[in-house]
């Protein structure tokens, strides 16, 4: 089966490229919702509002966001505000929600991050290295992740931004 990934995650893509799914990409211009009191929300209807607005079937979408103290971190805007969401969370855990639609189906998916306690120099370090203004939660954990996180608590892969269990119930991988 030949997928379409409605998404420009080069996270995304690699990880279905390493579970060998036919997939190509398109990029959505959906609009976004946030909730800070209800993360299962927010990144749910951003996975179906993104499968949508890509106008065909067999069509992929997610939404992650990380979620702490009920405030939602998503994408900096600026390496400023990268750095203050990592101070904020430095040794503290927080959640990752990813919402994962296929064909109008949602799954929502939660793991959980426990972060070292992070220096200045090392928030620096890590958002001048990383540069992580496409990443929810201003980190990735695929790229540089051990210099910021201490341990984890589920799916690797949601935390990067694409569980893959849902895509095993749906047959999109084995």
């Amino acid at each position: 089966m030949k997928i379409v990934l409605a998404s420009a995650s080069p996270r995304r893509a690699k990880i279905l490229e390493s579970s060998g799914v036919d997939f190509t990409v398109v990029k959505t211009d959906a609009k976004e919702v946030a909730y800070d009191d209800d993360p299962c929300r927010t990144v749910s209807e951003n996975a179906l509002a993104k499968g949508a607005a890509a106008k065909c079937s067999d069509v992929l979408s997610a939404d992650t966001i990380v979620w702490y103290d009920n405030r939602i971190y998503g994408k900096p805007r600026s390496f400023d505000e990268a750095k203050e969401f990592l101070r904020t969370l430095s040794g503290k855990v927080h959640s990752v929600f990813t919402g994962v639609a296929f064909n109008g189906e949602v799954k929502v998916v939660e793991s959980k991050v426990r972060f070292r306690r992070l220096t200045d120099a090392e928030i620096d370090e890590y958002v001048e290295r990383v540069k992580p203004l496409d990443r929810a939660g201003a980190y990735d954990i695929d790229e540089s992740g051990d210099l910021i996180i201490e341990s984890y608590s589920g799916s690797y892969e949601n935390i990067m931004g694409l569980p893959v269990e849902p895509l095993k119930e749906w047959g999109v991988v084995e």
